[in-house]
């Protein structure tokens, strides 16, 4: 994608005449100050102002408006009435609102005939209350008042113009003149490839499973080893359509990146099989959301598109992408748990770990995991672990069930203190009434955590619990957003560790498993992570290192923290909090020794972070006492032992 930036010079023509300004037409909207426009009228729909914010062009358009009026005097909501009219017609692209009715006649280019492409609204008339029908009858208003001014000489407008483009892979911004990704390293030109392959098959796929019985009947002729994939083509409409200045990360290629893996890797569909989908029902989710969030939802089929927050977009496909993929991991869990099944892959979107009773926030409609797990316990199940390491929180997923003894929810996530989006997850957050210890938060403290703390304490914390609660079945909330190289979430999980968490939790269970995609927003790092959770659930066992994990200070002390909150609801973390304060020295040492080690073989070793190209030196050993309070988990530093504030 490529956006332009326009600036405009403070000089302005005074000249011209009346004829040409009525000719001319306005193809870029200018600003007078140096902020940069987020959009650009030629060819693109400029975005209205959501919630009435007004962009910065349209605060440079109220300023003029104010001080021209007579009196003095004006109503602000006429002046926004203005600026938004002049907007529509300054566009020789489609206008898209926040709202609008879905009609099958309506025509999204503005013009009178049916267009089944868009089946958008019909653009409206706007009464207009200002002189000035377009943008430029509006910003060249103060130039033409003063007519009888001969003496002004005529200077050229200058323009300045700076062009960007975005990464297919991460989303994120670059200069024009650089051929590769600032962030990622992939190249301008590249394009995804692969689904084309994944889409062929899944249509040849869906001519043999017919139904949900015939698929069960199928399996169970083939052994119990079979892996199942949940995946529906309608879940890619869904998709933002309001044209904004950066593109959305939760987008369709998310689904196709990991599809082209699959079958690139020869996993799908030799080695694993699709079940039928279909769109979860009203009394199914009535047990997770309440009745107006599900009516919430379901009025987006009326719309063009909407927004739930300033980040959580639906569109007239939403609605039902998110009932297929509710479905889609109902149906899986219910597979798993009647044995038509071992263990399952819901290769779903829109995610669904932030959802909550009430609300849809963070590209989240419906709650996948919770459905899945109420799903698995009708099916039989009567106690379920649901093992979120998405890189944020699921806060809607621990309000669902933080008072429900018979399932187990841990997560682990950034949180820096709650300054990480959502904010929730604190360690002392564990569950309320009857059900205190069943919600299970470990926060990092910072960006940067890679595979070495997150197993780490999953050796510590997560296996030990796990083994006490002792699942019926384990549903994962696989985000993928934690992966090395992912513009939000900023750490540094491998495929290779995640292949390695989901091994440890494969022992429970009887190896009953299903993992529901949430998050993750690199196409390379969502893809190869994966596609290696879904060779461990083929029964592939991953190489990982087990032997060296040694985790930073700040993993340490978030470990060190939650055993001593959790210690009073699971007695089986006692021997783990006592081991860990008895080697608190042993380990500082290690990993100070590690590091040494690490700096003469690579030198000093440089850390990129994100757009904002933030880089971390490691920093040697005499400065380590100076760096204490750095948030960068990777650099180690002085491990005094001081158990009391070990959770700071």
């Amino acid at each position: 994608m490529e956006s332009e930036t326009l600036h405009n010079g403070s000089q302005k023509g005074r000249n011209f005449s009346r004829e040409n300004k009525v000719r001319s037409e306005i193809h870029q909207a200018p600003c007078e100050s140096s902020f940069s426009c987020p959009y650009e009228c030629n060819k693109r729909s400029s975005p209205d102002g959501i919630n009435g914010t007004l962009y910065p062009n349209e605060r440079n358009l109220e300023e003029r408006l104010l001080e021209e009026k007579n009196d003095g005097h004006c109503n602000p909501s006429t002046i926004h009435s203005d600026i938004a009219s002049t907007y529509e017609t300054c566009n020789s692209a489609p206008n898209l609102r926040s709202i609008g009715n879905a009609d099958e006649n309506a025509c999204l280019h503005d013009k009178n005939e049916s267009c089944k492409a868009c089946e958008c609204v019909q653009p409206q008339n706007c009464q207009r209350t200002h002189n000035g029908s377009t943008l430029e009858d509006l910003y060249l208003q103060d130039v033409y008042d003063d007519e009888d001014d001969e003496d002004s000489d005529w200077e050229p407008v200058n323009h300045f113009v700076i062009k960007k483009w975005f990464c297919s892979n991460c989303t994120m911004s670059n200069f024009y003149d650089v051929s590769h990704c600032d962030v990622c390293g992939e190249p301008r030109e590249s394009e995804l490839s692969g689904y084309d392959v994944f889409q062929s098959l899944v249509g040849k796929e869906a001519c043999v499973s017919v139904d949900a019985d015939a698929v069960c009947n199928y399996h169970a002729s083939s052994s119990k080893t079979c892996t199942a994939i949940g995946f529906d083509e309608r879940m890619l409409l869904h998709c933002e359509v309001e044209m904004k200045s950066h593109p959305h990360p939760e987008r369709p290629d998310r689904l196709r990146a990991i599809a082209a893996s699959l079958v690139a890797a020869g996993i799908f569909p030799a080695k694993c099989s699709l079940i039928p989908a279909r769109e979860i029902t009203r009394e199914e989710l009535l047990m997770v959301h309440s009745s107006d969030h599900i009516e919430a939802v379901e009025q987006t089929k009326n719309m063009l598109y909407s927004y739930f927050t300033s980040d959580t977009y639906a569109n007239e496909y939403s609605a039902c992408a998110a009932r297929l993929a509710a479905g889609l991991c109902a149906d899986l869990a219910s597979s798993i748990m009647s044995g038509c099944t071992r263990n399952g892959f819901a290769m779903v979107r829109p995610p669904g770990h932030h959802a909550g009773v009430k609300q849809a926030m963070g590209f989240c409609l419906h709650n996948n995991a919770a459905v899945a797990a109420l799903a698995a316990q009708r099916a039989g199940a009567k106690k379920v672990l649901i093992l979120d390491w998405d890189v944020h929180h699921g806060n809607g997923t621990q309000e669902i069930f933080e008072g429900n003894k018979s399932v187990l929810y841990i997560s682990l996530h950034r949180h820096e203190g709650g300054s990480f989006y959502p904010g929730t997850g604190a360690a002392e957050e564990v569950g309320s009434m009857d059900a205190q210890g069943y919600s299970v938060n470990i926060p990092w403290s910072c960006g940067g955590v890679g595979d070495n703390d997150y197993i780490f304490a999953f050796q510590h914390v997560v296996i030990p619990i796990a083994l006490e609660f002792a699942p019926d079945i384990t549903i994962i909330s696989a985000g993928f957003d934690a992966a090395r190289g992912d513009p939000l979430g900023c750490c540094d999980i491998t495929p290779a560790g995640y292949a390695q968490m989901a091994h440890m939790l494969s022992a429970f269970a009887e190896g009953k498993m299903l993992v529901i995609l949430e998050g993750g927003y690199n196409l390379h790092s969502i893809s190869s992570s994966a596609t290696a959770v879904v060779k461990v659930l083929l029964g592939e066992s991953p190489n990982y290192d087990m032997i060296n994990v040694l985790p930073s200070k700040a993993g340490l002390q978030t470990v060190l923290q939650v055993l001593r909150i959790q210690l009073k609801f699971w007695p089986s973390l006692e021997s783990c909090y006592a081991l860990l304060q008895s080697q608190w020295g042993l380990i500082s040492s290690n990993n100070r020794n590690h590091l040494k080690k690490r700096k003469r073989l690579v030198g000093p070793f440089w850390w990129k972070w994100g757009s904002k190209r933030l880089v971390y030196e490691l920093l040697y050993e005499g400065l380590h006492r100076k760096r204490s309070s750095t948030h960068d988990c990777k650099e180690s530093v002085d491990l005094t032992p001081n158990l009391d504030d070990a959770g700071s």
